[in-house]
């Protein structure tokens, strides 16, 4: 049974929240010393995140979190703001990797339905990636990633429901440096700008979600 080594970030200057990460105290030096830096991420007041089982068949080592916004008062609607988060690690830099980590992501929200025909959404979600990774100083390398705009109409027994847009976003780059921290906050406040949540930052262009 592997060794687990617990670590606890302190306390966000944003929710309070402490990141609580479980690492296999085995692991490769490298691959612990950049899980420890995402420990250190400031959790937004209006997401939580947790570490969840990740991946095994594609790295020697990976660590992962979910994000979900959280629901507001008088909010009903179950579709909100979500996303995954993986860091993988190798011994040797796989094909197109610059450096022996890779960070997976993916992102999804809730749309008004005539945004979600526009096609400047699917452009806007990659620019607020770009953004939100250039403000917390998080360097990336062979950054690749798609967008997808998802409409759901009912029809015949199901015409009464209502329509429902949705907007995907999957990226994936190595970071330029074995500190990640700026990575995963930047991850949370795409998630926080697809839900319509303000990013803090200027030359951000803003889109409604689905109320």
């Amino acid at each position: 049974m592997a060794a687990w080594q617990r670590l606890a970030a302190g306390f966000s200057q944003y929710s309070g929240q402490v990141l609580e990460l479980e690492i296999d105290a085995s692991a490769n030096a490298d691959f612990r010393l950049a899980a420890n830096s995402l420990a250190r991420a400031n959790i937004r007041s209006e997401v939580i995140v947790d570490q969840i089982d990740a991946p095994s068949n594609l790295s020697r080592h990976a660590i992962a979190f979910a994000c979900d916004v959280k629901a507001v008062e008088g909010d009903s609607s179950v579709f909100r703001g979500t996303g995954r988060f993986i860091m993988l690690w190798d011994d040797a830099p796989q094909e197109s990797w610059t450096n022996n980590y890779r960070i997976i992501l993916y992102a999804k929200s809730p749309l008004e339905t005539d945004i979600g025909f526009d096609d400047d959404s699917a452009e806007i979600a990659w620019a607020w990636l770009m953004t939100s990774l250039e403000q917390h100083g998080a360097g990336v390398e062979v950054a690749g990633g798609t967008t997808t705009r998802v409409l759901s109409v009912g029809h015949g027994t199901l015409a009464a429901q209502s329509h429902h847009a949705e907007l995907e976003l999957r990226a994936s780059w190595c970071p330029s440096t074995d500190d990640l921290t700026g990575h995963l906050e930047a991850w949370i406040d795409l998630i926080c700008m697809m839900s319509g949540l303000s990013l803090h930052g200027e030359g951000v262009t803003s889109i409604d979600r689905r109320n």
